[in-house]
């Protein structure tokens, strides 16, 4: 009788996002790309980016159609612990940190990647008290938001502040700060809600960088400008999260925790109009640090770290069909 309830508790859990593979599959390239980790993962115009990370690396380019990477300009700088984001047909990055352990600076800058000409150029400033890294970003009818943060690397200063950038004129707004700070996420929009799941605050100066994990879910409502707190939390609170949206699910996947040594595999879906969770399958191989993307019906997942903490670094791309 134990056995079948448990059976019937996991039914339940998984069964309200019926329409996936029942297995992540790993994608069968031409070629690799480096392995990096504290990077993003976005697609832009049909094919797929990695850029920043640990280091000064190269944006590499991945093309669905012909399975291939390609080596695209060298970053000018290095930056890492960011949410890129693709925007009027090109890459921004935007809330990085730079420099090393455990006081990584935040840029001043955006950094923006024109995929088409293949060149690196420096974006607007981005006010000095407003400036953080590992931060979430997001567009919304032709601005941009970023939200939350942490001001001094992994060692102090998480903020919940929540701000909004328009490119048209060169206005920064600062919107109604969010109900806590939170680093180590990545924000969504579905449905015209700006959701901030998962995350931690990240404090080296007490010794806690990976334990202040993050359960609860906010959310910010346009229509009436206020934030909201979820009722359930994140089924599996962790920092090193990637998100994304499909109508009206927010999914939460990748991350690391004090809870286990190997990098997070299990990949949670809020559906935002019931506050319900539910699971879909677990990556094969648990990962932080990197991005998510969603693609003709298809999540992929490359890059990050195995383990909680700086390696070993990934270069790997899994799939899962998702409806």
């Amino acid at each position: 009788m134990k056995h079948l309830l448990i059976f019937l508790f996991a039914l339940s859990f998984t069964g309200a996002i019926a329409q996936s593979d029942d297995h992540w599959t790993t994608v069968d390239t031409k070629n690799e790309p480096m392995a990096r980790h504290e990077n993003s993962f976005v697609e832009c115009n049909g094919k797929f980016y990695l850029l920043g990370g640990r280091g000064i690396k190269p944006i590499e380019e991945y093309d669905p159609k012909t399975k291939t990477w390609k080596t695209l300009a060298m970053a000018p700088m290095e930056f890492h612990h960011f949410q890129a984001i693709s925007f009027n047909n090109e890459i921004y990055v935007i809330g990085a940190l730079t420099g090393g352990y455990p006081h990584e600076t935040p840029l001043k800058n955006f950094l923006i990647f024109n995929p088409k000409t293949n060149t690196w150029r420096e974006g607007p400033e981005i006010p000095e008290n407003r400036r953080r890294g590992s931060a979430g970003v997001f567009t919304r009818g032709g601005k941009i938001y970023m939200v939350c943060g942490i001001v001094d690397g992994h060692y102090a200063d998480f903020v919940p502040w929540f701000d909004e950038y328009d490119p048209k004129t060169g206005q920064w707004t600062v919107l109604p700060d969010a109900p806590r700070p939170r680093d180590h996420f990545g924000a969504v929009l579905v449905q015209d809600k700006a959701y901030a799941a998962g995350g931690r605050t990240s404090h080296a100066e007490i010794g806690k960088v990976l334990d202040l994990v993050i359960s609860e879910v906010d959310y910010f409502d346009f229509k009436t400008n206020t934030w909201h707190t979820e009722d359930a939390g994140l089924p599996t609170p962790r920092g090193g999260t990637s998100s994304i949206a499909n109508g009206p699910y927010l999914l939460v996947m990748n991350g690391e925790s004090t809870v286990q040594e190997a990098s997070h595999a299990e990949v949670e879906v809020l559906d935002t109009r019931d506050g319900s969770w539910s699971r879909l399958p677990d990556l094969n191989q648990g990962r932080h640090g990197t991005g998510v993307i969603y693609y003709k019906g298809k999540l992929y997942v490359a890059a990050g770290s195995a383990n909680r903490g700086g390696g070993p670094e990934l270069n790997d791309m899994e799939m899962l069909k998702w409806k």
